[in-house]
């Protein structure tokens, strides 16, 4: 990804954020000689890697597969008495091209999806088999706001603002915004999130992109934090 993509969607994200009245924490607006100002103090976001998570999974299209993701709070899977025992992220999808999460599972992680605002929230399920892949053909158990629901292999579910799904260890998804129906706001509230070792996905894919420094770092992102 170009950078200048990078900052776009990232403009375009606060944009939609303060529309719907929804506040990230400060170190979320800092600059980047704001972070090397406060190098010092800042070592808990540095190491459970929260902030800005532009991606488009080395895809080349993100408009089409892709997001900006946030990631307000979160621990450190190896020492509990760092961050917190659980994780929250904003996931931000643009609907013109339905821009969507590859599909995917986690080995341990367990989040709710949420529905925080702007457009309709789509997401498609699939069960896992014995060995752990994905299964095309079983049904699938999810609670959604506390009820359970089955739904068949492959459906597609709509997830109007403020409803919610919760996904197991090895339970297949893949989500979007609705094309139509405006830029979507996805909450995530969830375990102890580990980008680096926690994702499976049904086709190869990077969860961080490769970067074409064609302009200046509007926002550093959570997996360049070395370079400050």
């Amino acid at each position: 990804m170009k950078r200048s993509e990078i900052n776009e969607a990232i403009k375009i994200s606060k944009e939609l954020l303060e529309k719907n009245h929804f506040r990230l924490p400060p170190f979320a607006y800092w600059t980047t000689d704001e972070w090397i100002q406060n190098k010092d103090k800042i070592g808990t976001i540095f190491r459970v890697m929260q902030g800005w998570d532009i991606t488009d999974f080395g895809s080349g299209k993100f408009q089409e597969i892709g997001a900006v993701l946030f990631t307000i709070r979160n621990g450190d899977v190896n020492d509990n008495s760092i961050g917190t025992p659980y994780a929250e992220k904003i996931i931000i999808l643009q609907h013109e091209k339905g821009q969507k999460i590859p599909m995917h599972c986690h080995r341990v992680k367990t989040e709710d999806i949420i529905n925080r605002g702007g457009g309709i929230l789509s997401i498609q399920l699939y069960a896992s088999d014995a060995k752990g892949d994905i299964d095309k053909n079983a049904d699938v158990e999810v609670y959604m706001d506390g009820i359970k629901h089955y739904f068949k292999a492959g459906e597609t579910i709509d997830i109007q603002h403020g409803g919610s799904i919760t996904l197991t260890p090895y339970v297949y998804h893949t989500f979007w915004a609705k094309k139509g129906a405006g830029d979507l706001i996805v909450g995530e509230v969830s375990s102890i999130n580990d980008d680096n070792t926690d994702n499976v996905f049904t086709e190869p894919a990077s969860r961080f992109a490769v970067i074409d420094e064609d302009e200046a770092i509007l926002h550093p992102l959570v997996n360049e934090y070395n370079k400050l």
